[in-house]
This record gives C-alpha cells, structure tokens and sequence, in this order.
C-alpha cells in the first residue's frame, strides 16, 4: 500500500496538481480581504508563511462573508450555517476562527427574546404583536399607546409602578397591545407572562385533582410582569374569585409587581359580574376586596374603535 506522504510527492510532482495549485493560489493572492490581512501583518506575514497556511486561506475565501452570498441563514453557504470566516495568526501560521454572522446574531437574539415572553393559552398573532403596528385610528387608542409606551420607557425592576387596565368591546386590539408591550419589554430584556383568563382558570380546576394548583399559581404569582387577558369572560366561581384571582393580586400587590388586564368590562361592570358567582349567590363584599386589588395594580385605559377582527 502506497504511503501518504509518498502519494502526496507523486501528486504534486504531477502537471495537473500544479496547475491547481497555482490557480488557488493565484485566487488567494488576488482577493481583496486576504491582501488587507497581509498588509495589516507586513511585519509577520512572509512567503514562508502564506505557503504553510494555503489551504486555510483557500478555505476563507471559499466561503461567505458578511452574508453577502446567503440570501438567507437557512440558504448559508458556509461549512457552519450562521458562523463566517476570520483571518488571524496564531504562532506565525495564518489561521481561521468562526464567528456568528449577523442574520445568526438576529436570529438568536430575536429567540432569546421570544423566550423572556411567556404564555398561556394565548394566540401566536398576539405574541408577534408590535407597537409600531397598533393603529393610531382614534382619540382613545393613541391615549392607550402613549401609556404602554411611557410604561415601558419607565420600567425599572423594582420600582413601583402601576400597569394599565385596558378595556373596550370585542375585537378592538386589547390583547395585541399587551403583545406589544410585552415585546418592547422583551427587547429591554424584561420578563413577562401573558395568561389568557378563562382557560388559566379551567386548567387550575383540572388541577385540584393532581395537585399541582400552588405551583401553577406560584408561577402566575410571582411573574416580574403578569398580563390578565380577558379578565370577566370565564364563569365566575366563589373559589376561583377569591383563591386562585384574590391570591394572585393579593400577591403581586404586596411585592409591587407591574400588572395588566384586558377586559370587556369597564371597572363597574368587572365588579358586577365578580359579585355574582356560578351559583348566583351575590357576594359584593368579597367582590369589592378583589376589585381594590385592581384598581390598586392598574390604571383604567379605554381602547376603542372598530372590530378588527371583521
């Protein structure tokens, strides 16, 4: 069997090799990156040098560099997809390093973003919601952005501040805006949990029977930001009003942590539809103690205009 280093002499001794040879190096030499590399190494980089790092070089220049020949990271022609070529000299031997390119760095921090939002039981339309999109059609609606903005501007972790209570009819974009908010958040690195009311509380009954009721609302209890969407829509219990509803607000009011609602109800109507529970009996004493908690946590916003969803 033919040694290795005795096929390589055989090879390069060949008219074929050579003239191979020499068009990659002639590529080499002409490219404009690898020049700017020696003339920022003139006083290292020799001959001697370039010959011994060939093929590292024909290896940069084989790939895409600033993304300039990947129409898109999945389309990356590089041999690891999101990562380009770097020039450097490690012990007077031109060598490579990798590094994310940037359609990887957005890619990886847009899911590092997604992953600071949590939710549950909510539409992926208003995960990707975004406050450059809310539409600005009414008198109301701008008074709304102009708070979701400022809050955000504001947000400290720690500092004590009030969320925003938006309310309105059907279809109007209540739930988008806490999208929204919860993707400027995002962007800030701030962590948020949006739950979708009237299935939050159908999964806490289920819940009793495998007990995991204190760790579902543990998790709802102490989100650095906590967004109710569609408060007053489910069937209202007395246990759920003042267990699962009155425990979550009693918390995050005694830890001053930024809350958020959307409903169908203004304040007067979500109390009046807590004061009666699933059994019809009227309790407005208890009704009043969760309605306190609320006013306490957020700011009453008005969102109107037409039915987007039509």
């Amino acid at each position: 069997m033919e040694r290795i280093n005795d096929t390589l002499k055989r090879l390069s001794g060949s008219n074929g090799f050579k003239q191979r040879y020499e068009q990659m190096k002639k590529e080499i030499m002409e490219n404009k990156e690898v020049q700017a590399f020696f003339h920022a190494h003139s006083d290292v980089i020799n001959s001697s040098v370039v010959d011994k790092s060939m093929m590292k070089l024909y290896e940069f220049i084989s790939q895409s560099k600033q993304c300039r020949d990947c129409p898109s990271l999945s389309e990356c022609k590089n041999m690891m997809e999101g990562y380009e070529p770097q020039l450097v000299l490690n012990r007077n031997v031109i060598d490579i390093e990798y590094h994310k390119c940037q359609k990887k760095l957005i890619r990886d921090e847009k899911q590092k973003t997604e992953k600071l939002i949590g939710s549950i039981y909510v539409p992926k339309d208003i995960l990707n919601a975004s406050l450059a999109d809310y539409q600005l059609d009414t008198a109301e609606r701008v008074h709304a952005f102009e708070l979701a903005e400022k809050f955000v501007a504001q947000y400290e972790r720690g500092k004590k501040m009030k969320g925003l209570y938006f309310y309105g009819s059907f279809g109007i974009g209540k739930s988008y805006l806490l999208g929204a908010i919860a993707n400027e958040l995002a962007d800030k690195h701030v962590p948020s949990l949006i739950v979708y009311v009237p299935e939050f509380f159908r999964e806490i009954k289920q819940s009793l029977g495998n007990h995991t009721v204190d760790e579902k609302l543990d998790a709802v209890k102490r989100a650095p930001i906590l967004m109710l969407d569609d408060i007053g829509a489910e069937t209202m219990s007395s246990w759920i009003r003042d267990e699962v509803l009155g425990s979550i607000l009693q918390f995050r009011m005694l830890e001053n942590l930024p809350t958020f609602f959307t409903s169908n109800f203004d304040l007067k109507g979500l109390e009046y539809h807590l004061t009666y529970s699933q059994r019809g009996e009227e309790e407005k004493l208890k009704a009043a103690r969760v309605m306190e908690r609320i006013k306490y946590l957020a700011e009453p916003v008005l969102v109107n205009g037409p039915n987007r969803r039509n």
